[in-house]
């Protein structure tokens, strides 16, 4: 059972990102605030849940929270600045957008750059554990695969209406055929070498 608040007393944002081990696209991140009486039978890890939840949780946690925000970080932005502080500064701008300051920042992992001078809780897996971390993943999850399905219609060939960029071998094939592209994060190693391509054929 997720939990409401980690402290009952402060205005707490959830904050978490989609994205970090994808070869294409922005990494997406969410800063969520929910009232203190919050509770949900199906919301958790967006990992854990099925697209068609995903879909219909999303308006449901607009619709119930105080405050939300979206915050994107573009490729080029990736490989200037590495994935894991674009995965911060992604989060930073989340934060901006909230229409209610928070008071504490729940940040989903074990790393984060301060923001603002607001106090922040590192919490490990924590969009297993929080209600404002989970719902902060399937925002910025649903998001960032929508996102990654509109430009599939305009980059047709590495199957991004199904692996919203991620490094499947669908994915590697088409990076093999058609090369890279604008959307991809040159940072990272598109393809493995020959040997090691397809290890499980």
């Amino acid at each position: 059972m997720l939990k409401a608040y980690y402290q009952k007393e402060f205005i707490e944002a959830g904050c978490d990102e989609a994205g970090r081990g994808c070869l294409a696209g922005p990494v997406v991140a969410a800063a969520v605030i929910l009232p203190k009486r919050f509770r949900h039978k199906v919301l958790n890890d967006s990992k854990q849940l099925t697209r068609k939840q995903l879909e219909k949780l999303r308006p449901q946690i607009i619709k119930r929270a105080l405050a939300w925000g979206v915050g994107v970080v573009s490729p080029k932005e990736i490989d200037e600045i590495n994935i894991l502080n674009a995965s911060f500064l992604a989060m930073h701008r989340a934060i901006e957008q909230l229409k209610t300051k928070p008071e504490l920042l729940l940040i989903d992992g074990n790393r984060f750059n301060a923001f603002d001078a607001l106090p922040h809780e590192c919490i490990v897996k924590g969009d297993g554990k929080y209600y404002s971390i989970a719902a902060a993943s399937v925002l910025a999850k649903t998001y960032r695969d929508d996102l990654m399905r509109d430009l599939a219609q305009d980059f047709p060939g590495y199957s991004w209406e199904t692996n919203v960029g991620y490094p499947t071998r669908a994915h590697r094939e088409g990076i093999k055929e058609l090369g890279s592209n604008e959307h991809h994060r040159l940072s990272f190693q598109l393809l493995p070498s020959q040997l090691e391509l397809f290890p499980d054929d």
